[in-house]
C-alpha cells in the first residue's frame, strides 16, 4: 500500500542528531538596530558550515518559545535606552554568545525543533504536522475505520516524526496513537525489504515490547499504530510528568528529582534486558533505547518504536556513544544506552557527562557496579559488556519474572539477511564518524599543545640556543679560515679578518597553528 510519494532524487538525509555549534562573528549596525553575524556549523567539519544573520528580536522571539522548558536561560535584558552603543553592542555580544553556548550543549534543547529552525532554516523550515496529516488523510482514503481525534504536538523529541490522537468507528471510546516518521540517514533497507519488516511490526509478540496494533510504509515513510496509555512511559514516571505534555516541557526542568525504588530498578531493568536479547537473537537492530521509548504497562516495562532502525534514524544518545571508538555495533549501542536509562532510574535525571568520573549514593552497592560497567571512563573506552553478561551480574540475576507470555516474532530468512546487511551499513556509518571524531580530537589536542603559554616559551627559547649555536658554528668557521690563510701566505703579512658578527637570537615567537 503505497500512501505517500517517494522523495525527490537527490533529497538529503540529514542526520538531525549531530550537533550545531555557533560563533557569532561580527556584528554590524544598521538604522536602529543591530544585526549579529553568526557562523553555524554541523558536526566537526568547518566545511559544513554557514553564516546566518540574526537581531535581538530573534533571540528574544526564540527565548519566548523555549520558556515552555521552565529553564531559566541566560538571554541578556532588552535596553531601550543606548542600545547603539559600541561598548554595550559589544558586552551584547558577549551575552548572547554566552546564550548560544547554553542552548547548543543543552541535549534537549539542542534537537528541539526551535533550535534547529533558527541556527539552520534552510534545512528546517518545513511545517512537519502539516505534511504528517496530508499524508496521515492519504492512507485513511483506504482505510477509513480510522479517524484522527487530535494531534499529540510536540510529545516526541523526533522533529520529523509526528504522532496524532486516534480511534476507530466500531470502538470510538478506545484511544489509539499513530506515529508518522520520514526516513533518517541510515535506511539502507531496499524499499520492498522495508515494507515488508514494517508490516510484520505486528506479529511481534513478548511480553516486554509494546504491541504494535497496526503497520504499513511506503519507499519513504512508515505509519505506525499502538494503544495509547494514559500512564505514559518510564520516563514519565520518573519525572512525574503527563504523557500528553510537549517534551521540553515535561523533561528540561523537573519539578523534583527523585530515582526510583531499587526493586523497581531492578525489575524493570531485568525486563528491558530480556527484551534486547531477544531482539539481538532474533538479528533485529534496535538502537533506540531511552526512557521515552519504554511504555509502562501495569508493573511492566515495554520497548517502543523498533521501526526506528528499519526507518534508518539516528539514536537519542548518538552524539555520546559516536565519541566512543569501542562503541561500535548496534548491540553494544544498545547496551551503553540502557546505562544511561539505568543512571536516569537510579537518580531522577540523566548524567551531566558521559564517561561519568565518580557516582553519587546509589540505593545499592549493586547498582554502582552496573553503572561502573556502562557509563565510566574505563568502560568507555574499553568496550561494552553483553546484556547476557549483564543478565548475571547481582543487580538483575535474582530478579523473578513472572510473565508467562511466549515471545515470538518469525521473521523469514530472506529478511533476516537483508536486515544483516543493513545493520552492517549502519555500523559502518558510526564506526566512520567516530573515527572523524578521533582524529578530530587529536588534532585539536596537539593545537592546543602547541600554542599552550609553556610550549611557546620552550619554543622561543629553543629558537635562541639554535641560534646562539648557529653564531659560534660560524664564528668558528671564520678563524679557520683566517688561520688557513695566515699559513699558505708568501709571507707578506695580510691583515687579520674578523669574525662575523653573530646574529641575534630571534625574538618572534612561533604563531600557533
Amino acid at each position: 500500500m503505497a500512501f505517500m510519494e517517494k522523495p525527490p532524487a537527490g533529497k538529503v538525509l540529514l542526520d538531525d542528531t549531530a550537533p550545531l555549534s555557533a560563533g557569532i562573528e561580527a556584528s554590524q549596525s544598521l538604522h536602529s538596530h543591530t544585526e549579529y553575524i553568526i557562523r553555524v556549523q554541523r558536526g566537526i567539519s568547518i566545511e559544513n558550515s554557514w553564516q546566518i544573520v540574526r537581531r535581538y528580536s530573534d533571540f528574544d522571539l526564540l527565548n519566548s518559545s523555549l520558556q515552555i522548558s521552565g529553564l531559566s536561560l541566560p538571554l541578556p535584558p532588552k535596553k531601550l535606552i543606548g542600545n547603539m552603543d559600541r561598548e554595550f553592542i559589544a558586552e551584547r555580544q558577549k551575552g548572547l554568545q554566552n546564550y548560544l553556548n547554553v542552548i547548543t550543549t543543552n541535549h534537549i534543547l539542542s534537537n528541539c525543533e526551535l533550535v534547529k529552525k533558527f541556527l539552520d532554516p534552510s534545512n528546517y523550515s518545513a511545517n512537519y504536522t502539516e505534511i504528517a496529516l496530508q499524508q496521515v488523510s492519504m492512507f485513511f482514503r483506504s482505510e477509513p475505520k480510522w479517524e484522527v481525534v487530535e494531534p499529540l504536538r510536540d510529545i516526541g523529541w523526533r522533529i520529523r516524526k509526528r504522532y496524532f490522537l486516534m480511534k476507530t468507528k466500531n470502538q470510538p471510546k478506545e484511544r489509539l496513537v499513530l506515529s508518522w516518521a520520514d526516513l533518517g540517514p541510515d535506511k539502507y533497507l531496499s524499499d520492498k525489504d522495508f515494507q515488508w519488516i514494517i508490516r510484520l511490526l505486528p506479529s511481534c509478540l513478548h511480553p516486554y515490547i509494546y504491541r504494535v496494533t497496526f503497520a504499513t510504509a511506503s519507499e519513504s515513510s512508515a505509519l505506525v499504530i499502538r494503544t495509547f496509555n494514559e500512564k505514559g512511559t518510564l520516563k514519565d514516571l520518573i519525572y512525574k510528568a503527563k504523557p500528553k505534555d510537549p517534551f521540553l516541557k515535561k523533561y528540561c526542568n523537573p519539578k523534583k528529582i527523585q530515582g526510583l525504588e531499587l526493586q523497581q530498578i531492578k525489575t524493570f531493568g531485568r525486563q528491558i534486558l530480556e527484551a534486547l536479547k531477544f531482539l539481538h537473537e532474533k538479528g533485529f537492530p534496535y538502537g533506540h533505547l531511552h526512557s521515552s521509548n519504554v511504555m509502562l504497562e501495569g508493573e511492566m516495562c515495554q520497548l517502543l518504536d523498533l521501526e526506528n532502525s528499519l526507518l534508518g534514524l539516528p539514536s537519542f544518545y548518538r552524539s555520546y556513544f559516536s565519541q566512543f571508538r569501542k562503541i561500535n555495533t548496534l548491540e553494544s549501542v544498545d547496551v551503553h544506552c540502557f546505562g544511561h536509562l539505568l543512571y536516569e532510574m537510579t537518580y531522577g535525571r540523566p548524567p551531566d557527562s558521559v564517561p561519568v568520573d565518580a557516582f553519587p549514593p546509589a540505593p545499592s552497592e549493586a547498582v554502582v557496579a552496573v553503572l561502573e560497567a556502562l557509563l565510566s571512563q574505563e568502560a568507555c573506552k574499553n568496550g561494552m559488556p553483553t546484556v547476557s553478561r549483564l543478565l548475571q551480574m547481582p543487580l538483575f540475576s535474582d530478579v523473578f519474572l513472572t510473565s508467562s507470555e511466549k515471545p515470538q516474532f518469525k521473521i523469514p530468512t530472506k529478511l533476516k539477511e537483508a536486515l544483516k546487511i543493513a545493520k552492517e551499513s549502519t555500523e559502518k556509518r558510526l564506526i566512520e564518524e567516530q573515527k572523524l571524531i578521533h582524529q578530530h580530537r587529536r588534532l585539536t589536542r596537539a593545537k592546543s599543545h602547541h600554542g599552550s603559554e609553556e610550549e611557546r616559551r620552550k619554543r622561543k627559547i629553543l629558537a635562541r640556543k639554535k641560534s646562539k649555536h648557529s653564531a659560534f658554528e660560524s664564528s668558528e668557521d671564520q678563524t679557520a679560515k683566517s688561520s688557513n690563510s695566515n699559513n699558505s701566505g708568501s709571507g707578506a703579512s695580510s691583515p687579520l679578518t674578523s669574525p662575523s658578527s653573530p646574529t641575534p637570537p630571534s625574538t618572534a615567537e612561533h604563531a600557533p597553528f
